[in-house]
């Protein structure tokens, strides 16, 4: 018989991205969890190293990959206790991201016994779709 994962909590999500060196730069905030929809909604903060140039409030392409495939790890990980590898990522950035912040909502697809699909659509302030990506994730904590 399979033991039943731990979930991880808001708290313990939260702890995460704070300590990990790389995502404490995002910034990122756990706004909502939601087990029985496996969804994640996460808010990015723009801080001046996150723009494109310089003064223009708008959002680097290469963050906003770095919080899709952060948010959609997570929104698999929180069911299965903890961080799993990213197989495939794939973004549409559809318009550029301009603004003070960011959400990400990531919904878990599918998951099977060793992959699982996330959808994770990003949004600006005036909760306008900017970028969509899909990952595939390992369903295997690590």
């Amino acid at each position: 018989m399979n033991a039943i994962p731990e979930r991880l909590s808001h708290e313990q999500i939260q702890a995460r991205f704070d300590t990990s060196p790389f995502i404490a730069t995002l910034g990122l905030v756990v706004l909502s969890m939601d087990y029985e929809a496996s969804e994640l909604t996460v808010k990015m903060p723009l801080n001046p190293g996150l723009e494109r140039a310089a003064g223009t409030k708008q959002f680097h392409g290469g963050p906003i990959a770095s919080f899709i495939d952060t948010v959609g790890d997570f929104a698999i990980g929180m069911l299965l206790g903890g961080g799993v590898p990213t197989i495939n990522i794939r973004i549409d950035y559809l318009k550029p991201a301009v603004g003070d912040a960011l959400v990400a909502v990531a919904r878990v697809r599918r998951t099977g016994r060793t992959v699982t699909v996330v959808d994770i659509d990003v949004l600006n302030e005036q909760e306008s779709l900017v970028a969509i990506g899909r990952g595939t994730y390992a369903t295997l904590v690590g």
